[in-house]
């Protein structure tokens, strides 16, 4: 798939077993939920992209995001080790973006972040995914993964979003990440730790109010690479972006529920599929928070590092218990 957007402007929707090779607003046919169409800025103040590269192991957790809001640009990343409970973040806004490239290509681009405190790349291939991000107070991260046939199959899918919105997001989960970390005091060789990744490119013209829960983990468990990635509040119009990875291939997951208390950040979470796929128990460790509050725009976002037990049925295979599988959990509200 080349782009996208047809000639008229329209998303195409659905699963896709190909990654289209370009998402880019200033393709878009963009109307009011009445059908007048909008001009160029309001297009580009409407049109909201982020990426994500993260990486979990046993006593490793470790992430790079960089956001396009339209009115301001955001990037956080951070180290996090467990055993010692030790927590190294930066998180930068940039008026109106300034420093801060997302790329319109999810195969081939290159998204980059350049200011005073930190520098970051994002490099895509068709072999793969890379991270590198250098900053003032000395952590680090260099990661890569490699994608394809022999390693993982990406999901890539958009959705309609309210009347008049679409989202496309191309994600992957469950494949072993190469590199070095610094940072929260330690320096780890993340193939000498067994370290997994999780990645997500998403980009769309979201709802003026948007809400998702979010849980990911990766690992090693037995003889199976496994891999998961289930959402409630977004990308579940008509498709679902829900899927369980078994060694590579994507299993599809049905409607997840999530249970847990905001008022209580060491309380368990509980995430379970209606589909019997999943009947799981998320403990947190530690967190990244972010909060913001001014006017216009809002968010606030948690998201927590922990680790997974329980049961997974995957439709035509054997049940698999789960016991400390480090992972991802998300509370996240927006008004953009």
């Amino acid at each position: 798939m080349h782009s996208l957007l047809d000639a008229n402007g329209r998303p195409a929707l659905g699963v896709f077993e190909q990654t289209p090779d370009r998402v880019d607003w200033r393709d878009a046919d963009y109307c009011s939920p009445l059908g007048r169409r909008h001009g160029r800025l309001r297009r580009r103040l409407a049109y909201k992209q982020f990426e994500y590269f993260g990486i979990v192991a046993p006593d490793l957790f470790a992430g790079c995001a960089l956001a396009d809001l339209g009115w301001v640009g955001a990037a956080f990343m951070y180290v996090y080790v467990p055993s010692t409970g030790a927590m190294e973040s930066i998180s930068i806004r940039r008026p109106l973006g300034r420093g801060l490239h997302l790329t319109h290509q999810p195969v081939t681009g290159h998204s980059h972040l350049h200011c005073r405190r930190a520098t970051a790349h994002l490099r895509y291939s068709a072999a793969g995914r890379a991270l590198q991000v250098e900053t003032r107070s000395g952590l680090e991260i260099d990661a890569s993964f490699a994608e394809g046939p022999d390693h993982c199959q990406p999901m890539s899918l958009c959705t309609q979003t309210a009347r008049n919105g679409w989202v496309y997001a191309r994600k992957i989960a469950g494949t072993r990440v190469y590199g070095q970390v610094t940072g929260a005091g330690v320096t780890r060789d993340l193939g000498e730790i067994g370290a997994f990744a999780h990645h997500d490119y998403s980009a769309g013209f979201m709802r003026r109010e948007t809400f998702w829960n979010w849980a990911c983990f990766s690992a090693q468990v037995g003889e199976r690479r496994l891999g998961l990635n289930v959402s409630c509040g977004v990308n579940e119009t008509s498709f679902s972006e829900n899927c369980l990875w078994l060694d590579g291939a994507r299993i599809a997951v049905g409607p997840t529920h999530f249970d847990f208390r905001r008022d209580d950040l060491t309380a368990a979470w509980t995430v379970r599929s209606a589909c019997g796929t999943l009947d799981l128990q998320f403990v947190p460790c530690g967190r990244h928070t972010e909060r913001l509050n001014a006017g216009l725009i809002a968010s606030d976002f948690r998201q927590d590092f922990g680790f997974f037990s329980g049961r997974l049925q995957p439709p035509g295979h054997d049940a698999i218990e789960i016991t400390q599988v480090p992972g991802f959990c998300e509370d996240q509200f927006a008004r953009w």
